[in-house]
């Protein structure tokens, strides 16, 4: 297994907003992607478990058919990211990609399914089963079905 260095959690944290601030100052027009290189970066709005309130959050994601593939790993960190968290509570939500935007539900995969996910992601990034041992629980799949 090859070894994983994952950035301080400070620069993880400054690349979000970052990332944040680019697309909401382009008003959309950055910050997305269609995949490339096997993955692209949607815009992933979901309904706060504690506020009610629309929350949104830029993921990478990989196509399965017409399912949207992503992995709830909070920048490798040790904690459950707070969108997986809310898409627990109430898993309809919406996703933007480039040039679209469509209801989603979301869910974990398990077995064979996340094997098979895992995997695809896998071939996305060679070390991602040494990141993915950074953190105390399972990574969780997070398969975006279009309702």
């Amino acid at each position: 297994m090859s070894t994983a260095r994952v950035p301080p959690r400070w620069f993880v944290r400054s690349a979000w907003v970052v990332h944040r601030f680019l697309y909401r100052g382009t008003g959309g027009r950055l910050g997305l992607w269609q995949p490339r290189k096997g993955w692209g970066a949607l815009r992933l709005t979901t309904v706060g478990r504690r506020t009610g309130e629309p929350r949104s959050v830029i993921l990478g994601y990989l196509e399965d058919g017409s399912d949207l593939v992503t992995l709830a790993m909070n920048g490798w960190g040790p904690a459950e990211p707070a969108w997986w968290l809310n898409l627990q509570a109430n898993p309809d939500a919406t996703v933007e990609m480039v040039g679209l935007r469509r209801p989603v539900r979301g869910h974990a995969a398990t077995g064979e399914e996340r094997e098979r996910l895992w995997a695809r992601w896998r071939e996305v990034d060679t070390k991602l089963d040494a990141y993915a041992a950074l953190r105390p629980s399972e990574t969780a799949v997070v398969v975006l079905t279009p309702r």
